[in-house]
């Protein structure tokens, strides 16, 4: 992809992904980094598999501090499982939060308070707009965008919160694998 110009999305739960700086190139790559929690105990519990938080935050700002247009991604955010203070001093310029959407198999995984997911749409409970708006509040220091699946949700952060109306996941300078410049129009990613 990097001989021929085109442009990738690298969305990973690894913090193997920095070991691949001499491999990547910072005009075409695009890295998301998630952490579903800070807490090393619940992350082992809920994510048994993947690096610990510590880790993959450390992954992010290398590859931050290597020029690279990368994220910490909040996938999914569960506001009691992750410290608002911890993820500020994360040293990176920009988070994608995605909000935890409930359903039985999910409840099974996140054990979490439903009386505050009291928005019912499609299978899935969500929390209200005004709820996730005071949550975000608490995060300073970096460019956030929302990726959201509740469709007036969507609509809001699109128009009045993301830096990139166009994209929700607020890739720099990339249209369909090709280079364009910030002011160009890019593809929106899929919600």
């Amino acid at each position: 992809m990097n001989r021929q110009g085109v442009g990738y999305l690298i969305v990973t739960k690894s913090d193997l992904v920095a070991d691949y700086i001499p491999e990547m190139d910072k005009d075409l790559a695009h890295i998301q980094v998630s952490v579903t929690s800070t807490d090393d105990a619940i992350s082992k519990r809920i994510e048994p598999g993947a690096p610990l938080p510590e880790a993959r935050i450390k992954a992010v700002e290398r590859l931050f501090k290597a020029g690279f247009d990368v994220q910490l991604r909040l996938s999914p955010y569960i506001p009691e499982n992750v410290d608002t203070g911890r993820i500020n001093a994360v040293e990176c310029d920009k988070m994608l939060v995605e909000f935890l959407r409930v359903n039985s198999f999910i409840l099974k995984l996140f054990p979490v308070d439903l009386s505050e997911y009291s928005l019912k749409q499609g299978n899935y409970r969500h929390l209200p707009l005004e709820r996730k708006k005071r949550l975000l509040a608490g995060f300073t220091g970096k460019e956030i965008t929302v990726c959201e699946d509740v469709a007036e949700h969507y609509a809001f952060w699109r128009d009045h919160f993301n830096p990139n109306r166009e994209d929700c996941c607020n890739l720099k300078g990339v249209d369909n694998g090709k280079r364009v410049s910030a002011d160009e129009t890019r593809r929106p990613c899929a919600v």
